[in-house]
């Protein structure tokens, strides 16, 4: 049909699906969410009053430093994300588009979600605390670990969970902190062997990070990219595949002896 037609004619016609999905693009919500950096909190201290880490069953020591876990905020999932939310995340530092599939992966509510995240940090705390304990040769049936961190749901904690039961209860191993009195953080998922997993908005979470203190970001070996991509000046990479790698990494770093990897 359109070989029949002028060629003002044929654009025209071509032009009427384009205008369409452009007023869809304006006037319908996308599946995206906007995210941002969002709060970080110190795994070693307290939270709203209460400690993160406690145990029991073992001696524990008292810890300088500061070892942050990371997170990012993100549009919830009833909120409509519109084209021009999407152009104006689109071209700030500060901000990411994401899909919402991506940051939402399961339930279609604000609270399925939220039973989802809770279940996830339950796991991910389970797996820390397994980590940590099999890591320093200890029985998990004679030690307790209780972890308390409210209104944060998710598994990318598990890394600095597990950093920070082995600092209160070996620390470096020779009665130094695997912190090196610094301000730490991170993110980074972890199973019960100790493998490090990697997660989402890495670079959001750097920024956070480094807004909070801290001076050096255990990333997941596999983000590397991602979070040297907008890296905050000052804030120093050090990627991770296993816990393993980041004592040994964070030691290394305490004494100023051995080779530190770098993102």
């Amino acid at each position: 049909m359109l070989s029949r037609l002028s060629r003002t004619q044929a654009l025209a016609v071509c032009a009427v699906p384009v205008v369409g999905l452009v007023a869809a693009a304006v006037f319908v919500p996308l599946p995206f969410s906007v995210a941002q950096p969002g709060m970080t909190a110190n795994v070693l201290g307290e939270d709203r009053g209460t400690p993160v880490i406690t145990i029991s069953g073992a001696p524990t020591r008292e810890t300088s430093g500061q070892l942050r876990m990371t997170t990012i905020e993100a549009t919830s999932p009833d909120t409509r994300v519109w084209l021009g939310d999407v152009i104006d995340a689109w071209w700030r530092t500060d901000q990411a588009v994401m899909p919402r599939d991506a940051v939402y992966p399961t339930g279609d509510n604000v609270r399925e979600i939220e039973r989802h995240n809770e279940a996830q940090m339950r796991q991910s705390q389970n797996a820390a605390t397994d980590a940590a304990l099999a890591h320093l040769g200890l029985d998990d049936k004679n030690i307790k670990v209780d972890l308390e961190l409210a209104d944060v749901g998710g598994p990318s904690a598990g890394l600095l969970f597990s950093l920070g039961i082995v600092d209160k209860l070996e620390g470096d191993g020779s009665g130094g902190d695997l912190t090196g009195g610094r301000t730490v953080a991170g993110t980074g998922t972890i199973d019960a062997d100790g493998t490090v997993g990697a997660v989402g908005g890495v670079a959001l979470k750097t920024r956070a990070a480094h807004r909070d203190g801290a001076t050096v970001f255990l990333v997941p070996s596999a983000e590397c990219a991602d979070a040297t991509s907008e890296r905050p000046e000052g804030l120093r990479l050090i990627p991770v595949k296993t816990l393993k790698d980041a004592i040994q990494s964070l030691t290394a770093l305490e004494k100023g002896t051995g080779t530190v990897p770098s993102c």
